[in-house]
């Protein structure tokens, strides 16, 4: 038997200004130990000390929240999973930072499965979409710094957005939209992403010096919450078909 234990070490500082003070991560460490049983066996007094716990962790886990009316994948750079994701981060932003979000990015490291089957979702299921605690901040942004953020996404291969497109020509993002018109490079836009990639996270250094808003919000709790808000409609969340929103340009010797 196996255990894998991940130790995450969190540092933090402080803004003070006259509104509460507020604590964002300034450096985030992941470490993953396992921990081998094959030479001690299993202690069945730990065990059993800790079964109650266990089966009460399971049984959470197994609660159905919702469904999914298809199945959805994981794909480069523009896919199904990602725009369920993206979704979530876009209308949960809303409603719980109680403004208008333009529109919402991940980084395609922050989906971490390969595939949801259509039909009943737990929330099991969603802790393993998405384990990490990063919480959902939100940025304003000038049309000018959202080009260069989209454009480091570009030179990476592409993020999931909601609430926008653009196009990856070579390694720059060109065409970009906001809720389908074309980015103005003066005005202010309102963006929905992780405290990880604000602060740098995945080698995205774009956002580091822009102030977040945060309310302490997990991502994993937007996802929960967005396919709640659809079963209590008795609705099951649409699987989210291609729509362009990342386009990979084709090289001119193509056909």
């Amino acid at each position: 038997m196996k255990y894998l234990v991940q130790v995450v070490l969190l540092a933090t500082g402080f803004f003070a200004s006259c509104s509460p003070t507020r604590f964002v991560p300034a450096e985030l460490e992941y470490a993953s130990y396992e921990i081998k049983l094959e030479k001690t066996g299993e202690n069945e007094a730990l065990k059993n000390m800790l079964r109650p716990y266990s089966d009460s962790v399971e049984n959470s886990m197994n609660i159905t929240i919702g469904s999914l009316g298809g199945e959805m994948t994981k794909n480069w750079p523009e896919c199904s999973l990602g725009a369920f994701m993206t979704d979530a981060y876009l209308q949960m932003g809303s409603d719980t930072f109680r403004q208008k979000v333009d529109f919402a990015l991940m980084n395609m490291g922050g989906i971490r499965l390969g595939s949801l089957p259509a039909g009943t979702i737990t929330r099991g299921r969603i802790f393993e979409l998405m384990p990490f605690d990063n919480l959902l901040v939100l940025l304003r942004l000038t049309g000018s710094q959202v080009e260069n953020l989209l454009t480091d996404v570009a030179s990476k291969g592409g993020w999931p957005i909601a609430g926008g497109s653009y196009t990856i020509s070579g390694k720059k993002a060109v065409d970009i939209k906001i809720d389908g018109k074309p980015l103005d490079p003066l005005k202010m836009y309102v963006l929905a992403t992780s405290d990880y990639i604000a602060n740098g996270g995945d080698e995205s250094n774009t956002l580091k010096n822009i102030p977040q808003i945060s309310l302490g919000y997990l991502q994993r709790d937007a996802l929960l919450a967005y396919v709640k808000k659809f079963a209590s409609q008795d609705k099951m969340v649409p699987k989210t078909v291609s729509q362009n929103r990342v386009i990979r340009a084709k090289a001119t010797n193509e056909p």
